[in-house]
């Protein structure tokens, strides 16, 4: 066992470990993947080995968020082993940066190489709009905390998002006909969405997109040597001079006509890692 992985396993870690190596005894993944809010249907393309709730899994937590269905799926996509968070966890919900990491590593110690997270943004780039998919290029970390906090070694100074990654999404698209951009993503801790205010100051911060998640998961994992990609769909436009109400079942209803552009990017690059 890594020095790295000595600091994360602990007594709850094992037995998570364990009741999921009972179910699914043979399954190794090489990709983890990270459905975001209303992107739960790329598990309809994937050859389920098997399926875990979050509620079953000792010490996991659960999802409390409309269109988060909370499991933990196993199966094979585009030629690849995978292991599938359908939904995730987030700041707002009142869970620790040690639980929203959880399952990230879960991952890691599963052995996976390659972490795709997705999640839903407001736009703050005027050049993006609505149903856009963009790579997440760099963060900027407005949740104010980081599941960084109880590692001992401090020379952690790395790109967060792999540049091989980035450039083969970004290749991917262009072959498919995709229109992709990139632009840097900031997380706030929510649930409450911007005031007008607040959209003019993070964007002066240099983001392009803004949301409430992401950043935990994906600091830990390049922590852990897992290649992280990052791709949102902008769902809403924070712009401040034009806003309108969020509304949930719009943001949702968004990232559902979106959706299909992200399978077919998530199931081509899965092709090609």
């Amino acid at each position: 066992m890594s020095c790295a992985e000595a600091e994360i396993v602990n007594e709850s870690v094992k037995e998570s470990l364990n009741y999921i190596k009972e179910q699914n005894p043979s399954f190794l993944p090489e990709a983890g993947i990270i459905l975001g809010t209303g992107l739960g249907g790329l598990v309809n393309d994937v050859e389920i080995v098997c399926r875990l709730e979050y509620k079953n899994i000792p010490h996991f937590p659960v999802s409390t968020v409309e269109s988060h269905s909370g499991a933990l799926i196993f199966g094979k996509i585009s030629g690849k082993n995978a292991v599938i968070m359908q939904g995730r966890f987030h700041f707002y919900e009142g869970y620790s940066m040690n639980e929203i990491t959880y399952p990230v590593k879960i991952m890691q110690l599963l052995g996976i190489k390659t972490l795709l997270v997705s999640n839903v943004s407001g736009a703050l780039n005027p050049a993006f709009g609505k149903g856009d998919l963009v790579i997440m290029s760099s963060h900027v970390n407005f949740l104010f905390d980081t599941p960084l906090n109880s590692i001992k070694r401090t020379n952690f100074n790395k790109k967060i998002y792999d540049e091989d990654l980035i450039r083969l999404a970004e290749n991917t698209a262009i072959e498919n006909n995709i229109n992709i951009k990139k632009g840097v993503y900031i997380s706030l801790q929510g649930s409450s969405i911007e005031t007008r205010a607040e959209y003019r100051m993070i964007r002066k911060s240099g983001a392009d997109v803004v949301g409430m998640s992401t950043i935990p998961e994906a600091l830990f994992a390049a922590y852990h040597n897992i290649r992280v990609l990052g791709i949102s769909i902008i769902t809403d436009l924070g712009f401040p001079d034009s806003l309108k109400p969020a509304v949930v079942a719009e943001i949702i209803e968004a990232a559902s006509e979106a959706e299909p552009k992200l399978t077919l990017l998530t199931k081509k690059i899965l092709e090609k890692i």
